[in-house]
């Protein structure tokens, strides 16, 4: 990898992980189409340890008092209620089913599931089924009206991002708006409970990298480096931003370009311009 190709890709990371359109699904898309073939998925991985990083910078009061909370009802029950400490726990829960699916289909995912058909169509259906949540969603609920069941749903949802083209914030938002959560509180839930999978799943590819035991292409650590240091900051202003558009916008935007992104892809692949690697 170049050190273009790093920049390149680390701005693309940072702008597109927190929007709901797929940051490992532009990585593929705009590595093929500038004819640098499929990044990898190990380098996807490992450049989201930098988003996530932006993540526990915006939330650090947020994070830090969860922590404590959790910390201090693990030897008191009568601390289980407290809203912190309960947060704590349902980001655990929540995070129990990209855990066990993420090492159930760990090769189907660094190699079947990175295919651009695969991509192009989970691009377009997703997005329907955002458009759809954000219409019947009842926008009520606060996170402060998270329950155990509602955290597990959550946690499926976010397992889905394992397929590129769905979305992690896309697809735990989308559950959220089911569930009838606002706009906002599903996105913020969706940001805290993506911290332990995708810090797991970054120090887990870059460890496998450093042992050479990656699928796809070596990881060329220089550009890693810079790209991952591009998309901290990157997506540290796309937190502000999207936190503050939720306030009043919705997600259609987001959901037209995902249909047409989808949908020029499709026509690229059947026509024989971009291969689906």
């Amino acid at each position: 990898m170049s050190w273009v190709e790093a920049i390149v890709l680390g701005l693309v990371q940072g702008l597109t992980e927190f929007l709901p359109i797929s940051s490992s699904a532009h990585l593929r898309v705009v590595g093929e189409v500038f004819g640098w073939g499929d990044p990898g998925a190990a380098f996807t991985a490992i450049t989201q340890i930098g988003t996530e990083a932006a993540v526990l910078l915006y939330f650090r009061r947020d994070i830090g008092r969860i922590i404590a909370a959790w910390v201090r009802s693990l030897g008191n029950r009568s601390r289980y209620s407290d809203p912190d400490a309960r947060m704590g726990w349902l980001i655990i829960v929540g995070t129990v089913p990209i855990v066990v699916l993420g090492l159930l289909f760990q090769d189907d995912i660094e190699t079947t599931f990175r295919s651009l058909w695969i991509v192009a169509t989970a691009l377009i259906l997703f997005s329907l089924i955002l458009f759809w949540a954000d219409r019947v969603g009842s926008k009520k609920r606060e996170l402060t009206q998270l329950t155990v069941g509602h955290g597990i749903a959550f946690g499926f949802a976010q397992a889905m991002a394992l397929i590129p083209g769905v979305s992690r914030s896309g697809g735990t938002i989308t559950m959220g708006l089911f569930l009838g959560y606002s706009r906002a509180a599903a996105a913020r839930y969706s940001f805290l409970l993506a911290v332990p999978a995708v810090l797991g799943s970054g120090f887990f590819q870059a460890y496998e990298a450093l042992t050479g035991d990656v699928a796809g292409e070596t990881v060329a650590w220089g550009p890693t480096v810079l790209a991952t240091v591009l998309a901290f900051g990157v997506g540290l202003t796309v937190i502000a931003w999207l936190l503050r558009y939720l306030d009043r916008g919705s997600f259609t935007p987001f959901v037209v370009y995902r249909v047409l992104l989808g949908g020029l892809l499709l026509v690229l692949l059947g026509t024989g311009v971009l291969t689906a690697g």
